[in-house]
């Protein structure tokens, strides 16, 4: 038996049970699904960093990433309008990524 304990997308049990596969799954409540949620962006973000070096599995994480952050836009009640206001007044005042900066250090 193999334990994971983490939010899985909807479809998986569906697909578990078309393989055989026994499984036992639960129903989170609003605040657990919150935290699971965020903990899941952690956890697609490290497979992010883990495709690097491989496109076509760079852009199915990236995807992932994308997916995680819809429902947290959800799960949170934001306003994804408000997100991309944010974003850009964040890169209007402190700039982009674009010039590839990366600090050293401070004294």
């Amino acid at each position: 038996m193999k334990t994971y304990n983490k939010l899985i997308r909807d479809r998986i049990p569906e697909i578990m049970e078309a393989r055989g596969v026994k499984f036992k799954t639960s129903v989170l409540s609003q605040d657990d699904y919150k935290n699971e949620l965020l903990n899941k962006l952690v956890e697609e973000s490290r497979e992010v960093q883990a495709a690097k070096t491989d496109r076509s599995e760079l852009i199915k994480e990236l995807g992932d990433v994308l997916e995680v952050i819809d429902y947290l836009i959800i799960a949170f009640g934001l306003d994804s309008e408000e997100i991309r206001t944010v974003k850009a007044e964040r890169k209007e005042s402190r700039g982009g990524f674009a010039e590839k900066v990366f600090l050293e250090y401070t004294e």
